[in-house]
């Protein structure tokens, strides 16, 4: 199955819960709970310390409001980009946060993680 397939309400069923749980695990640095859901190879392509390094100096990254807003979706070969508005508890501000899904055998995992 390709995900590209799967309507907007669906994408976006899977997708909040995802999303959750990196903003959750996020600001509570929880580096193996925040990785839960990754694709093997976004696993393989972090640096365990590096993320580490990342979570504990930003304070952005630890401080995450829990009501994002959803943007959008973007289909291109075989995942998707969901896009939502995502603010701090600490900084005044928007940010751009971008989620890429697709299929891993037949489980839908994280391909893609990151704030603008």
């Amino acid at each position: 199955m390709n995900i590209i397939e799967k309507t907007d309400d669906e994408i976006l069923s899977i997708a909040t819960p995802l999303w959750a749980h990196l903003v959750e695990n996020s600001n509570a640095g929880q580096y193996g709970e925040f990785v839960k859901n990754f694709s093997r190879s976004l696993v393989q392509g972090l640096n365990e310390i590096e993320v580490g390094k990342q979570f504990a100096r930003s304070e952005l990254t630890r401080n995450l409001a829990d009501d994002p807003d959803f943007l959008g979706i973007i289909r291109r070969g075989e995942h998707v980009t969901v896009l939502y508005r995502q603010r701090s508890t600490s900084q005044k501000g928007e940010w751009l946060g971008r989620l890429v899904l697709g299929y891993e055998g037949e489980e839908v995992k994280i391909f893609g993680a990151s704030i603008f």
